[in-house]
């Protein structure tokens, strides 16, 4: 299996898991010019968007340190887009949530990091 079949089979994996945990998907792979956000659903009044992290074994690190600074940036600024482009406010409730795969193990990190404003580098 390539790299990308084997990463669309994990985020179903994920979003199966997250659906069993009360998680309205709305989105999957959404993209725009600034990059791509694995899901985005709402849970528990909140507008999440959610990356998620494989890794077979801790050889090359744990799934959910992927997660780095400048990825966070990243996924902030596809969701404000996201948020722009689909009229929401700044009322809006938004919450960024990591979904780490370790081998057969799930763990979801809700409300992993805050959001990263643009203008802050």
């Amino acid at each position: 299996m390539n790299k990308r079949a084997a990463g669309a089979a994990w985020e179903q994996k994920a979003a199966e898991y997250l659906e069993a945990l009360g998680m309205k998907i709305v989105e999957r792979n959404y993209r725009n010019s600034r990059g791509e956000i694995d899901i985005i659903g709402y849970h528990e009044g909140y507008l999440v968007f959610v990356e998620v992290k494989y890794r077979s074994s801790t050889q090359k690190g744990y799934a959910a340190e992927a997660v780095n600074t400048g990825k966070q940036r990243k996924i902030c600024r596809i969701a404000d887009y996201y948020r722009y482009t689909h009229k929401m406010g700044e009322s809006t409730a938004v919450r960024y949530d990591v979904v780490a795969i370790q081998g057969e193990s799930i763990e979801w990190l809700q409300n992993a990091f805050p959001h990263i404003y643009s203008g802050n580098r």
